[in-house]
This record gives structure tokens, C-alpha cells and sequence, in this order.
């Protein structure tokens, strides 16, 4: 046996031939994928193609630059404006509400009380949109817990507050980047963020000038991004792969209406085959140059030179394919969303009702999911802080002797979508519940209701109209004609005569 200067066995000339023969039965596999093939029509779409890791494929550069680009088309496009506005609106709505599930009804309600008062102080609501509305512009938003001495009042004791804050104020001055710190978040050894990098005033602002990053805790931030990649850490915006489709469908609709304006400027041109010359009328087309303007009187009637035409431009914009071009680009860049079109557009022209629920259908997943990621890595830390402070204030909420505080069950629930035919609807609902598959509560969930307030105010309703019954005495009988006593003029035949 032969050894190689390392000491290890060298191979046979017969281990060779098999090595070499699977190299090139690896390599004749890899060339069955045409995806994995170079080839010259091919190289100029795949030449931006790289291996980077998530963490370097969104550095700061790039997210500094994708996130002003999409700041900047939100701003100025109105499909891309309403498109975001719609999202957050769907999502987020009027906020969520939350429901306790403890065995207590007057804890329960208790909590819940408190809780929506809280949540009217401090705005809750209209924060998680806008939260809602930079992360999916700017790919990030970041809520830090505050204490706010004006969030406190006589109804909430509780001086808990949020803030919303841009991701422009969260990075790494010194652009470190080691494994335990990278794009300005400072990890343990099992890859959870234990701080962040913040800036004390936003690099935009005109008085920010060079700054140091500060330390926060991780606990006193909640950093809402979606995670498309393992090991992601920053986001970047949901709008990326639809910003050159906005920049073309602005383009595109500019170029037509410069087309449709340049036809409609031009009240009239003057058109001649003939020679310049004095005519019988005394027209000297000497005096006239190309592109020459002249103006015209309203509701005149002229005589031209011999051998002069008056024509209007046929204006050639917009064309029947303009919508259809609009509409598919809209389309293009609402999937990238999970949006389907008629939602995008603001407008479900062309369709019928089941078009319209199909369409919705997967919209209603992407919400769906939406909220469930706002609720485990929100909803539930506000939460907990708001109870961990309220539990401090003596008689603010109900004696809890019993329960566990980080064990109370409960959940969310958010604003139900309304239907397009609401007839429809109420007939599948009302099959639904005859069938058993659908329980009074789980409906009221799902339309955003309160079912124990519901109920209550069902048995307030019936109080009320059993009172009111009862004042206003029984209903007056009709007489029936066919009984003794009733009206003579309708129980009584008429004569026969004679």
C-alpha cells in the first residue's frame, strides 16, 4: 500500500476510474436542471444571483436604501399609498379587543374594563397602525415601553406607554459585525437578542449631527419584521419586489397622458401641399414658419387659402390597452401582499359576488396569519407589562388570590370583515348553526363582537320589551265574523228580493 506525503492510503488506479465516474454522474444530474445551466441568453438575468446570508444580503446599505425608496413611492403614488393604508386597516382595524376566560365572570369583566381603558389612553390602536404601516414600508418597526406620567389618570392609574419608533434610529454607528453583534443587536450564545443599538434622535432629523448608540434592553423593545430567510435579523420591505413595478406604471401613465395632452393642445393645424406663394386672397405663406401659433376665436367661421387644410390631431391615448396594462401591473404588485386585485384597485368592476369571495379568500388567510403574528409577539408583551404594573396599584383590578397572573387565560379578537351580501351570508351562517359546525361564540368572534356583551345586551333587549309589553297592555283583538256578537253590517246576510 502506498502512503501520500499526509500518511494516508493513495488510491488505486481502479478507485480512481470509480471516483471519476461518479464526478461526472454528479455533474450530468446538475446539468438536468435547467435553472442550474449558464448559458448566454440566460447569464445577463442570473448575474445579480449571489450565496449571501440573510443577515449580509440585508445590510444596512441596502435597507437605508430600499426603505427611503419605498418611503419615497408611498408618498408620491396613490395605488402604492392606499395599497399600505388598506393593509394596516385590515389588519389592525380599530384595535383589538380582549377577552378573559377565567372562571370569575367579575374578574373577567373587570379586566376587561381596565384594559380598554388603558388602551384608549394611550392610543393602542392607532400605534399599531402606524407600526403596522413601517413595517411594511420600511420592512421594521420598533415599540419601546415607556413610563409616562401623562398616560396616567383618574380612570388608568397605570403609566405604562408606548412608542413607535422608526428602524432608522436602530443601527450600529461602528458597523461591527461579529457573530454576537450584528446590525446593531447584541446576542447570547443561543441567538436571542439581549440589546439593541439605538440612537438617541433620528440620523434624519436636522439637529441629530453624529451621534453614539445607546444601549436598550430587549425586553423593553418589541422589533416586528417578517422573516422570510433563517438567521434573518432586520427586515426589508414588503414593497420591494413591487418598486420597479410602480415606477413603470407611473411612467407608463405619464407618457399617455403626455400623449393625450399633446393631441388636446392643439385646437387646429393648418396643412398644404402646394408651394408658398401669393394666392387671389392675398396669403403669403412666407410669412408662416413651421410650429407657428396662431390663435383662434371662438365660434368663428373662416375661409382658408386655396389648397390649404384646417385638421384637428387624432389623439392615439389612451388606447383600450391602457387599462388592461394598468390593471395587470396592479395586480403583479398586489401578490407580493397576498391582496387580491379588486382590493388593490378599490374597485371590483367586472366581477360577481362569487368572484369577489374567492378572491377574498386568500386575503383572509393573509390577514389571518398577520394578526396572529401581531398577537404572540405583541399584543401578548403589552399585555403582561400592562398587567405587571396594574397588579401593583391597590384596588385597580379585582384580587387574583387563586389565580396565576402569567397563567390568566384569555385571548384577542379583531374586527370581522363585512360581506358583500350580507343575505347570502346570514342564510350559509344560519346553515352552519343548524348543522352544529358553528357555535354562537365562535360567530361572534369572528365578526369582532363581545359574546358575553352580546349576551347581555340580548337580555337587557328582552328585559326592556317585556316592560315596555307590560305598559302598554295586550294587543287589541280583531273580531272574527264568524263568532256570535261581531259587527252586524259584516255577520249579517244581505236581503234577497222578493
Amino acid at each position: 500500500m502506498l502512503l501520500d506525503q499526509y500518511g494516508k492510503p493513495m488510491p488505486t488506479p481502479a478507485q480512481r476510474m470509480v471516483s471519476q465516474r461518479r464526478q461526472r454522474r454528479r455533474a450530468e444530474i446538475a446539468a438536468a436542471y435547467d435553472a442550474a445551466q449558464t448559458t448566454s441568453e440566460n447569464a445577463q438575468h442570473w448575474r445579480w444571483a449571489d450565496s449571501l446570508s440573510a443577515a449580509e444580503a440585508n445590510s444596512s446599505e441596502i435597507r437605508r436604501t430600499i426603505r427611503e425608496r419605498a418611503r419615497y413611492e408611498v408618498a408620491n403614488n396613490s395605488y402604492a399609498s392606499g395599497i399600505v393604508d388598506t393593509l394596516s386597516n385590515t389588519t389592525i382595524g380599530t384595535g383589538p379587543r380582549l377577552q378573559m376566560l377565567t372562571l370569575s365572570a367579575e374578574i373577567n369583566a373587570a379586566i376587561e374594563i381596565r384594559w380598554k381603558q388603558w388602551c384608549d389612553q394611550v392610543r393602542l390602536a392607532e400605534k399599531l397602525r402606524t407600526a403596522h404601516r413601517a413595517r411594511t414600508v420600511d420592512g421594521e418597526s420598533f415599540i419601546q415601553f415607556t413610563t409616562n406620567p401623562r398616560a396616567a389618570r383618574a380612570t388608568t392609574p397605570v403609566s405604562l406607554d408606548l412608542q413607535v419608533l422608526e428602524c432608522d434610529q436602530f443601527e450600529d454607528v461602528n458597523q461591527s459585525q461579529t457573530p454576537e453583534h450584528t446590525a446593531g443587536i447584541h446576542f447570547d450564545a443561543y441567538r436571542n437578542p439581549v440589546r439593541y443599538d439605538m440612537l438617541r434622535y433620528h440620523p434624519g432629523d436636522a439637529f441629530a449631527g453624529w451621534q453614539q448608540a445607546e444601549p436598550v434592553d430587549a425586553d423593553d423593545l418589541i422589533h416586528m419584521f417578517r422573516c422570510d430567510r433563517p438567521g434573518q435579523i432586520r427586515g426589508i420591505s414588503a414593497l420591494t419586489p413591487a418598486l420597479p413595478l410602480f415606477a413603470k406604471l407611473r411612467r407608463f401613465t405619464l407618457a399617455v397622458l403626455i400623449g393625450a395632452e399633446v393631441a388636446a393642445d392643439h385646437a387646429a393645424v393648418l396643412e398644404t401641399q402646394g408651394p408658398p406663394m401669393d394666392d387671389e386672397y392675398g396669403f403669403d405663406g412666407d410669412d408662416l414658419d413651421p410650429y407657428d401659433a396662431a390663435p383662434i376665436d371662438r365660434g368663428m367661421m373662416t375661409v382658408l387659402p386655396r389648397g390649404w387644410k384646417l385638421n384637428q390631431l387624432k389623439p392615439e391615448q389612451p388606447t383600450t390597452n391602457f387599462e388592461m396594462f394598468r390593471n395587470a401591473i396592479l395586480n403583479e404588485i398586489a401578490r407580493c401582499l397576498g391582496m387580491p386585485f379588486n382590493v388593490a384597485a378599490g374597485t371590483s368592476k367586472g366581477m360577481n359576488y362569487s368572484s369577489g369571495q374567492l378572491d377574498h379568500g386568500f386575503f383572509d388567510d393573509t390577514t389571518r396569519v398577520d394578526r396572529s403574528t401581531w398577537t404572540t409577539n405583541c399584543l401578548e408583551r403589552i399585555f403582561a407589562s400592562w398587567l405587571d404594573e396594574a397588579l401593583l396599584i391597590p384596588g385597580y383590578l379585582p384580587d387574583l388570590e387563586g389565580h396565576n397572573k402569567y397563567g390568566l387565560p384569555h385571548r384577542f379578537y379583531w374586527d370581522g370583515r363585512t360581506h358583500g351580501d350580507p343575505a347570502k351570508q346570514a342564510k350559509a351562517t344560519d346553515t352552519l348553526s343548524k348543522l352544529g359546525l358553528l357555535t354562537d361564540e365562535a360567530y361572534l368572534i369572528r365578526e369582532g363582537i363581545d359574546p358575553e356583551e352580546h349576551h347581555q345586551q340580548m337580555l337587557r333587549q328582552a328585559r326592556r320589551r317585556r316592560e315596555i309589553a307590560e305598559i302598554a297592555g295586550p294587543p287589541p283583538v280583531k273580531p272574527d265574523p264568524a263568532t256570535p256578537g261581531a259587527d252586524a253590517t259584516k255577520a249579517s246576510p244581505k236581503p234577497v228580493a222578493a
